[in-house]
């Protein structure tokens, strides 16, 4: 796993989501280059649809309340390709998928100042495929878990 380089990251934020507020309904776009490996990531109150490429290698997530509030991360591994990709795909976001929670953590760390409990958040992660039997929920920790700390 590579470590989050804060200059590679990218953050927008769009339709009256601000640097604090609110958090029910927040939603994170993460999409990158793989040219420059810039990350870039959207805060909205909807995904950014805009910012989604035919590769569907982003990582989507969002504030979701249940008995405790929790970040739900979905990335989607079958994509256009064939079923046989799917493995290599689901390898690939298992591996940068610690990087992309680090982003978002980072990204959207002024939230966090904000509502430091929301460090204590679980993040559970759908690896969704057109496959049920492919489909998996995982608990991947909890936020406080991808805080890294920038000189």
């Amino acid at each position: 796993m590579n470590r989050l380089d804060p200059d590679k990251l990218f953050i927008e934020l769009r339709n009256g989501v601000t640097l604090t507020e609110p958090i029910l309904g927040r939603i994170y776009t993460l999409t990158h280059s793989d040219i420059t490996a810039d990350l870039f990531l959207t805060i909205d109150m909807q995904y950014a649809f805009d910012k989604i490429s035919d590769m569907r290698d982003e990582v989507l997530g969002q504030w979701v309340m249940d008995k405790h509030i929790y970040l739900y991360v979905y990335v989607y591994v079958d994509g256009q390709f064939d079923p046989a990709i799917s493995a290599i795909r689901e390898e690939i976001f298992r591996r940068e998928l610690p990087l992309a929670l680090e982003a978002i953590r980072y990204g959207d760390r002024y939230l966090f100042k904000s509502h430091p409990y929301l460090d204590n958040a679980s993040v559970w992660v759908c690896f969704a495929s057109g496959n049920q039997e492919n489909c998996q929920l995982e608990h991947w920790g909890y936020l406080k878990d991808y805080k890294k700390f920038y000189i």
